[in-house]
C-alpha cells in the first residue's frame, strides 16, 4: 500500500506457477483527464451544483421571499397612506364649517366661505357697475407726432393725479405706453385702429363707479393740438352698482361685492332678480365619506389577502406569519366598533361592515342625522360637546380622531409598519452577506479540489506508467 500526494495506490506482487506477477489498482477517485478520465471538470461541477443546493440555494430562497414581502410592503404601505389621508380629511373640523351656495337664476354668482351664515336671501340687479372709457380725437397712423415740444400732461382720475411726459418725437403709441407706465393701476390705454387712417386713444379706468371720471390737461401747453384733453369724448360713462338685497336697496362702486355680508363673496352677473340659498356643504361631506369608505375597503382586502392562513401555499398569505401585519389587520377590522366616546357608534351614522370586513353607509341615514344636529354631528365626527337629548354634555375626541390615533401607531413615521419594513432591509442584508460568503467558501473549496485534482491526475499518469513498465517487466520474467 502507497501513498503518492493524497492518493492510496495499492499494489501487489505474488508467485503462481513459478511465474512473478505485480497488480495494482487505485483506491479512491483521481484525474482530470489525462489519468483514469473520471474526475474531469464535469465531476466538479456537478459536486459544486450539489453543495450549491444545500448551502447558497436556501439562502437564495430565503432572499426571495424576502423581496417579495418587501414588493408587498409597498403596496400595501401604499393603500394604508390612502387610508390615513382619508381618516384625516374626515376628522378635520373645517369640513364641517364649508358652505354650498345655491343660486336660482343668472344675475349673481355667490361664494360662501367657511362658517359664514346659513340663509335665504334675494337678490335683485338694476343697474351693474362700469367703467369710464374715454375716446382720443383721430390720428391718421399710430406713428403721428403729438407735441411740439417737450412737456407733461397731468392724468387725473378718482382723486389721484400722475404725471405723464412727452418730448416733440413722442408718437401718439409712445404716450400710450406713457400712460400705462405712469397710472398703469389705474388707467390702461390702447390704440384702437377704428378705420383705414383713423387710429384712436382709449383710455379705460382699471375700476367701476361714478368716481372713475378721467381727464387730462396738458400743463405745458406743448401738445399739437387738443385731441388727447379737452378732445377726449367718453363713450361710457362709470356708474355704481344698484342692487337690492331682500328688497333693501344697495349701492356699490364694483359688480364684485364681498362687504354685503361676511363671508359672502358676490358677483353682480346681469341685470335681474336670483334667489340665493347658502347652507352646509353636504356635498362635501359625502364625498369625503365616499373617499374614506372606498380606501377603508382597499385596505381591509389587502389586509385579508396578506394574512390569509391557509395550508395551500398559492393561497396562504405573504403576511400570515407576520405578527405586526396580523396585529394591523386587527385594528382596521376593529376600527368601526372602537369608536364614539359613548354616546353611540358610526353604526347609529348609518355604517355597517359585513362579514368579510368591507364597509357601507346608508346616506338616507347620514343624512338624517346630518340634518337633524348638525353640531352633534361635527363633534362625534371630528370632536367637541355632544349633547344628548336629556341635556347631558360630553366632550368627545371624535370618532375619527380615534381612528387617526390607533392606524397612526403603524403608518406614522417609525411607526411600527417602518419598523417592520426596517427589520425587512436587515433581514435582506443579513441574507445576501450569508449568501456572498457561502460562494467565497465554495470559489476557495472548489479551486483547492482544482488543483488537487490536477495532481491526483499526474499521479495517476505516473503510475499507470510504472504499471506498464511492471508489467512488461513481468511478463518478461515469465518468458524466461
Amino acid at each position: 500500500m502507497i501513498k503518492d500526494n493524497g492518493v492510496i495506490v495499492d499494489l501487489r506482487v505474488y508467485k503462481k506457477n513459478e511465474r512473478l506477477f505485480i497488480k495494482g489498482f487505485i483506491m479512491g477517485i483521481s484525474s482530470l483527464g489525462v489519468g483514469s478520465g473520471i474526475l474531469t471538470q464535469s465531476l466538479l461541477d456537478k459536486l459544486r451544483t450539489a453543495d450549491e443546493a444545500s448551502q447558497v440555494k436556501p439562502t437564495d430562497l430565503n432572499i426571495v421571499s424576502v423581496k417579495d414581502k418587501q414588493a408587498s410592503y409597498s403596496l400595501l404601505d401604499a393603500t394604508m397612506t390612502n387610508l390615513t389621508d382619508s381618516i384625516t380629511a374626515m376628522k378635520t373640523q373645517s369640513l364641517f364649517d364649508e358652505r354650498k351656495a345655491t343660486v336660482t337664476g343668472t344675475s349673481v354668482s355667490v361664494i360662501a366661505s367657511a362658517n359664514s351664515d346659513k340663509q335665504s336671501f334675494t337678490l335683485n340687479v338694476t343697474q351693474l357697475a362700469t367703467k369710464q372709457i374715454e375716446e382720443s380725437g383721430s390720428f391718421a397712423v399710430a406713428t403721428d407726432k403729438i407735441a411740439s415740444a417737450a412737456g407733461s400732461v397731468d392724468l387725473a382720475i378718482n382723486g389721484k393725479n400722475f404725471t405723464v411726459n412727452y418730448d416733440a418725437t413722442t408718437t401718439i403709441d409712445d404716450f400710450k405706453k406713457a400712460i400705462n407706465t405712469a397710472a398703469g393701476t389705474d388707467v390702461n390705454a390702447t390704440i384702437v385702429q377704428v378705420a383705414t387712417g383713423d387710429f384712436r386713444l382709449f383710455a379705460t379706468s382699471a375700476n367701476t363707479g361714478t368716481t372713475q371720471d378721467i381727464t387730462i390737461t396738458d400743463t405745458t401747453g406743448n401738445l399739437l393740438d387738443t385731441r388727447l384733453t379737452t378732445g377726449l369724448t367718453a363713450i361710457q360713462t362709470g356708474v355704481d352698482a344698484n342692487f337690492d338685497f331682500n328688497g333693501q336697496a344697495i349701492t356699490r362702486t364694483s359688480n364684485n361685492v364681498t362687504d354685503l355680508i361676511t363671508g359672502y363673496d358676490i358677483t353682480l352677473n346681469e341685470l335681474g332678480s336670483s334667489t340665493v340659498k347658502v347652507e352646509q356643504n353636504k356635498d362635501s361631506i359625502l364625498a369625503k365619506v365616499d373617499s374614506f369608505i372606498s380606501k377603508y375597503n382597499d385596505a381591509v382586502k389587502e389586509l385579508n389577502k396578506y394574512t390569509k392562513v391557509s395550508s395551500d401555499s398559492t393561497t396562504r398569505g405573504i403576511f400570515s406569519t407576520d405578527s405586526s401585519i396580523k396585529a394591523l389587520r386587527t385594528t382596521v377590522n376593529n376600527l368601526v366598533k372602537n369608536v364614539g366616546g359613548g354616546v353611540g357608534s358610526l353604526l347609529d351614522y348609518g355604517f355597517d361592515v359585513t362579514q368579510d370586513g368591507t364597509m357601507s353607509v346608508d346616506k338616507t341615514v347620514l343624512n338624517t342625522k346630518l340634518d337633524a344636529n348638525p353640531t352633534n354631528f361635527k363633534s362625534f365626527f371630528t370632536g367637541g360637546d355632544y349633547t344628548d337629548a336629556a341635556g347631558t354634555v360630553t366632550t368627545l375626541k371624535g370618532a375619527f380622531v380615534e381612528m387617526s390615533t390607533s392606524v397612526e401607531a403603524y403608518t406614522a413615521f417609525n411607526g411600527m409598519l417602518d419598523q417592520f419594513n426596517t427589520s425587512l432591509s436587515d433581514n435582506l442584508k443579513s441574507l445576501e452577506d450569508r449568501r456572498v460568503k457561502a460562494v467565497e467558501r465554495l470559489d476557495s473549496k472548489y479551486s483547492i479540489m482544482k488543483k488537487q485534482f490536477a495532481a491526483y491526475d499526474a499521479v495517476i499518469n505516473r503510475l499507470n506508467s510504472t504499471s506498464s513498465l511492471l508489467t512488461q517487466l513481468t511478463n518478461s520474467k515469465s518468458g524466461q
